[in-house]
């Protein structure tokens, strides 16, 4: 059973977690052949009390991401987010779109025509334009969400055409890999299917943000050419459900 700290422990061992994971991302980012301005990190915010959130801000996370609609509703007006984005990077539903598109400015999941109608139909009645990522099931799991990689291009044909979304990257989860070769297999194909879209140059499809890589593995995802990571229990701790 986990040991719950209390608020000024939890507090310290925060800070403590991003100065590790920063000085993480800077070697790994290096190793790529890049700065660590070039990867952005997002503070995954599932299940952490807002009092924790605003503490990981006040650090200088200037990006958070939440993966259920009711849950961020339920906790936005206790954030401090003058200044910080709020991404939506879990399974959306096409009937909580209307809610979640006032209060987010990208959704990070979008997998099918279906859901990406939806959100331009919504955006479209708040002439908002909604940044998204197409997030793509790089391994073909029954179990994910996310669009096979031979549906993305149709996709993204069908996205172009939208007046109230703009594609702005790609996004996924990887299979739990042991081993270090086989997680960057999946990491390499999908840097290589995001290069060769934007080669494409596309109207409206832009390939501007790569978002791979977690807890377990964003180092490896860094390396493999991820520019955004989605990391939570490193900066929080073990989720308390």
């Amino acid at each position: 059973m986990t040991e719950k700290l209390s608020i000024p422990s939890r507090k310290q061992t925060i800070e403590e977690n991003l100065r590790f994971i920063r000085a993480r991302i800077r070697e790994a980012a290096e190793k790529s052949g890049r700065s660590e301005k070039d990867v952005r990190l997002m503070a995954v915010t599932k299940t952490v009390e807002p009092v924790f959130i605003n503490h990981a801000i006040a650090c200088g996370i200037d990006l958070i991401g939440e993966n259920k609609v009711q849950e961020f509703l339920g906790k936005q007006e206790y954030l401090n987010l003058d200044g910080v984005e709020a991404h939506l990077i879990g399974h959306l539903q096409t009937n909580k779109v209307r809610q979640i598109v006032p209060h987010v400015s990208m959704i990070q999941s979008v997998d099918s025509l279906k859901l990406a109608n939806e959100i331009e139909k919504q955006c479209a009645k708040i002439d908002k334009v909604m940044d998204c990522l197409v997030e793509v099931n790089i391994a073909g799991e029954e179990n994910k969400t996310g669009l096979p990689p031979e549906e993305l291009e149709p996709l993204l044909a069908e996205m172009a055409k939208m007046e109230h979304v703009h594609v702005r990257g790609l996004m996924t989860v990887p299979p739990i890999c042991p081993e270090k070769e086989k997680l960057c297999a999946y990491f390499q194909k999908m840097h290589a299917m995001f290069v060769d879209i934007g080669h494409k140059n596309i109207d409206n499809i832009d390939m501007q943000i790569l978002s791979m890589g977690m807890s377990s593995d964003y180092v490896e995802a860094i390396e493999c050419g991820a520019n955004l990571v989605r990391v939570g229990s490193s900066i929080f701790g073990p989720r308390l459900y």
